[in-house]
């Protein structure tokens, strides 16, 4: 019967190695101490890499500041007041009563004459009078001033727009004929000529404030008004006539709500530093010299 020998162990071990040497036959090794070779290296592995772990800091730093600026902006309240309400169009005092002149609307002379109707009135613009600032300064207007009025089924689309001086507004024609935009304004005075499509040059630049007046020299019907405001606290009124106005710094103003064919109207406001005041309008036919 064939015994087990045991592992002959070597009469010698090298130097530094205090392993046993069974263990050492089996392939295995204990930790020894680190020498001052091996801290060089590790050292030298840090300068070469130093640049790569300092971008990668860099950019978590970056990040976490990124995040906390977003919670401290999502928690503080708006900058600025809001000024908030409705804008509605009345006909003229006593020209709402039945008359022998409105029986004569059912003749076949006039059955077809259009009546002004007020209470179906809309594109109502609602601004502060009397502020001067650019559109180079951070206010409710996005810095990109661009704007666009698109020419479809030969209308002017929208028909009101208000921008703030300085703004360039773009003219596309969306329809398969030519049409033409020109302005007659002391405003603004242009002539785009005739094109189709959306050539890139057919763009106007609104640098002085007013009213300006656009046409079509072929389509009779095609009429839109770029309104050029001073400072950017305007809105247009939604279909229910309301409108609003955020970012506006605390103070008192001159409000003015506007209508193409209406007198226009203005309200003392006092603007809080936060929260909002209301100011409701009726638009109509007075405060005009008699004849």
């Amino acid at each position: 019967m064939k015994t087990n020998s045991p592992i002959p162990l070597p009469l010698t071990a090298s130097a530094g190695d205090t392993s046993p040497a069974v263990w050492r036959s089996g392939g295995f090794r204990a930790p020894r101490r680190p020498a001052a070779t091996d801290f060089r290296s590790r050292s030298f592995h840090l300068r070469q890499h130093r640049p790569v772990i300092r971008a990668r800091f860099s950019v978590l730093r970056g990040l976490a500041l990124a995040l906390v600026m977003a919670g401290q902006l999502a928690l503080q309240p708006a900058c600025g007041g809001t000024i908030t309400g409705t804008v509605h169009a009345e006909g003229k005092a006593g020209a709402e009563g039945r008359s022998a002149a409105d029986d004569a609307y059912g003749s076949r002379k006039y059955k077809f004459v259009q009546r002004v109707d007020y209470a179906a009135m809309k594109d109502f613009v609602v601004f502060i009078d009397g502020l001067t600032v650019t559109n180079a300064v951070n206010t409710n207007v996005l810095k990109v001033t661009t704007a666009r009025v698109a020419q479809h089924s030969a209308i002017f689309s929208p028909h009101i727009l208000p921008v703030l001086a300085g703004t360039t507004v773009e003219w596309p024609n969306n329809d398969e004929i030519f049409h033409n935009v020109f302005s007659m304004s002391d405003a603004k005075q242009f002539d785009l000529g005739l094109y189709k499509d959306n050539p890139p040059d057919k763009h106007v630049t609104f640098d002085k404030p007013g009213q300006v007046d656009v046409y079509c020299s072929i389509h009779e019907n095609m009429h839109c008004i770029v309104l050029v405001m001073t400072n950017p606290y305007f809105a247009v009124t939604d279909g229910d006539g309301h409108y609003t106005i955020t970012g506006v710094p605390p103070g008192k103003y001159t409000l003015k709500a506007w209508h193409e064919r209406l007198p226009a109207d203005t309200q003392e406001i006092t603007v809080p530093e936060t929260g909002g005041v209301k100011a409701d309008f009726t638009l109509t036919i007075k405060n005009l010299p008699g004849s």
